[in-house]
């Protein structure tokens, strides 16, 4: 019996025997072997290419930790020149398609070239190791190659989503005190173009430290160039050497920055190092998605997130996998365009998030029905926990019953996945992400920082250093401290609230600040939400805590309906006993507020802030990073009705 506090199903999920089979792990006994953890991992870190091996696997002073410390290595070498001596030379690195529908396509050989090239033009430019590079792109391959090429050449990069307003990207450029800023005159987003140069001038107006700027010509948008800052990319790629030796970094050397959002408004540049993380993200890689060598493997995230670095770059290219890439969105030109790709491309592992899952839940079957998705043999979900019902119908209706899932739970902070099943061995339960990787130490504490018992609801907490582990917060030691140390000295606090259940199973509630006291009582946002997308008319449904005089904290719900129901108060208030009958009185939502569609960031991330401002009646805050703001238009008008 699966319970996840709001249902039951009868029966966990295996792989089916001929998957198991097949399986890269198919013995149990890997967790046993992990134990020793550091053998574990120096094994694992072996399988990379290095210049010089490292003098010693950790040195851990908490918080700070140095993995395979005096070893030499380059990321782009292990993504690219390792492959080039056998037959993956001319096998497919990327394919991808952009909105529109034009296609490319590079074999690692023919992206090692354009690598080559561009760390000669950034070598040019003044580039030195060490400096940091801005990148502010598309999803387009050379997003990939301005990555790869500062790696190469040891400046550690920062790739700033694309979607961010000319304030946020300011932010985070003068931050890192990037000297360089690569982008693209725009981007394609649902038939329209997203003007990123326009954006980028609209930064650097308060920007010293930037001398250059490197635009891809991706649009044909006019723009504004500065003809001593600007340089258009295919002109400075004409006629440059494809050779540029790998400059040899030191496995604790900066390999990117990444800005992910703080409590107190400032952005926190999350520093991740090479050495380790590289063997952290390629193991997992490699386990988790069972790479085998004809895969073609699609994660639909954006270059800009953290499972973009880890899960579309650096993981899958140094296991020599082929990557399709997608510029576009799930509905445009029709809300089958994923499933469209999945069949044209024959796409064998698909990596999204729940959040997608659910709006393809809401659009309705027929429309993966109208493609052949048999290509199919593993799926995946990650960036929020993915409610059991939106579990059966990926399950369903994407892997045809056939496919295992692989439910992952980690952090931008984390680097590589923490917590999941391994297809071949693991029992999955629909809405759990299962148990920690083999060699990853993951507890349940209070916030005494004691283990809680089984299905009661603590906090996650990581309690041995890991080899992807971010080593601090660019420029602020004390910051990297106090924010995921400061609880229990040693042992690391990601944030969230789980629990585990009595099969060691770990259930993601959501983030702390997502755990909703009503009357002393801890409600994980989570947990409601799931039980409303159970009911038959809901396609999706968000959850936050408003103030209550009496209770503490309300909850409110913002829900939205499947095609074929129409907003009612009686549905309403059928919605509120349904959540009442699953989880008890005491988690009826105070509000349900039925809406056309909840604010997400353009990467589908529902923004709960705004939730809040709008059930508390507040002025709407920052809304830079929405996909559609008429979302938080629509919204206010119900709430006001």
């Amino acid at each position: 019996m699966i319970s996840t506090g709001t249902h039951s199903l009868q029966n966990g999920f295996n792989a089916s025997e001929e998957f198991k089979k097949k399986a890269l792990i198919s013995d149990p006994g890997i967790y046993e072997t992990a134990e020793d953890r550091l053998a574990f991992w120096a094994e694992r870190a072996a399988t990379l290419s290095w210049f010089k091996t490292w003098d010693t696997v950790l040195e851990w002073n908490p918080p700070f930790a140095k993995w395979f410390d005096g070893g030499k290595i380059n990321a782009a070498y292990n993504c690219l020149d390792r492959h080039l001596e056998g037959s993956r030379a001319d096998k497919k690195a990327i394919i991808f398609e952009g909105e529109n529908g034009d296609t490319r396509e590079l074999t690692y050989q023919e992206l090692y070239d354009e690598v080559c090239k561009f760390a000669n033009v950034l070598r040019t430019l003044g580039v030195k190791k060490g400096d940091v590079v801005t990148i502010y792109m598309p999803m387009i391959p050379e997003a990939v190659v301005a990555m790869l090429a500062c790696a190469r050449i040891g400046a550690p990069h920062s790739v700033v989503f694309g979607g961010f307003s000319p304030d946020a990207l300011r932010d985070r450029i003068n931050d890192a005190h990037s000297k360089i800023v690569i982008t693209a005159d725009g981007s394609y987003r649902r038939g329209k173009i997203l003007p990123l140069k326009e954006n980028v001038d609209e930064a650097l107006q308060n920007v010293t430290t930037v001398e250059k700027v490197i635009i891809v010509n991706r649009t044909g948008l006019d723009i504004n160039v500065c003809s001593e800052r600007d340089f258009w990319y295919h002109d400075v790629m004409k006629d440059v050497s494809p050779v540029c030796p790998a400059e040899e970094t030191d496995a604790e050397d900066i390999l990117f920055i990444l800005y992910t959002s703080g409590t107190t408004g400032k952005p926190k540049g999350v520093v991740h190092t090479t050495g380790g993380y590289l063997t952290g993200v390629a193991t997992t890689h490699e386990y988790i998605f069972d790479i085998k060598d004809d895969d073609v493997y699609w994660c639909t995230a954006d270059i800009g997130w953290i499972t973009g670095h880890s899960y579309l770059v650096y993981g899958p290219l140094t296991n020599g996998t082929t990557v399709f890439m997608f510029e576009g969105t799930p509905d445009y030109p029709e809300k089958d365009r994923y499933w469209e790709l999945v069949s044209k491309y024959g796409v064998t592992i698909l990596y999204t998030a729940p959040t997608a899952i659910r709006t393809f839940m809401k659009w309705g079957q027929h429309y993966p029905e109208k493609h052949n998705l048999s290509s199919l043999r593993l799926l995946g979900s990650v960036g929020e926990p993915i409610n059991p019902e939106a579990w059966m119908w990926y399950y369903n209706h994407i892997g045809g019953e056939r496919c295992p899932i692989v439910d992952t739970w980690w952090q931008t902070e984390t680097g590589m996945i923490m917590i999941t099943p391994l297809p071949g061995i693991t029992e999955m339960k629909p809405g759990s992400c299962t148990v920690p990787f083999p060699g990853i130490k993951a507890e349940i504490l209070n916030r005494s920082g004691q283990p809680v018992a089984h299905d009661e609801v603590g906090y996650v907490a990581i309690t041995e250093p890991w080899p992807a582990m971010l080593r601090t917060i660019y420029g602020d030691d004390k910051r990297y401290k106090d924010t995921y140390w400061g609880n229990w000295p040693g042992r690391y606090f990601a944030g969230d609230g789980a629990k585990v259940d009595g099969d060691g199973y770990f259930w993601i509630i959501g983030r702390v600040d997502d755990v909703i006291n009503v009357s002393g009582h801890r409600i994980g946002t989570a947990e409601v939400e799931s039980a409303l997308v159970e009911h038959s008319a809901v396609a999706e449904a968000a959850c936050i805590g408003k103030n209550h005089d009496v209770k503490g904290q309300a909850i409110a719900a913002f829900v939205t309906l499947r095609e074929g129901y129409v907003a009612s108060d009686i549905l309403v208030q059928e919605l509120k006993n349904h959540v009442a009958a699953k989880i008890g009185a005491i988690a009826r939502p105070d509000e349900i507020h039925l809406t056309p569609e909840l604010p997400k960031t353009r990467s589908g991330k529902i923004i709960r802030r705004i939730l809040r401002d709008i059930a508390e009646g507040r002025p709407i805050g920052d809304t830079t990073t929405l996909a559609d703001e008429s979302a938080v238009i629509a919204l206010q008008s119900i709430k006001n009705s």
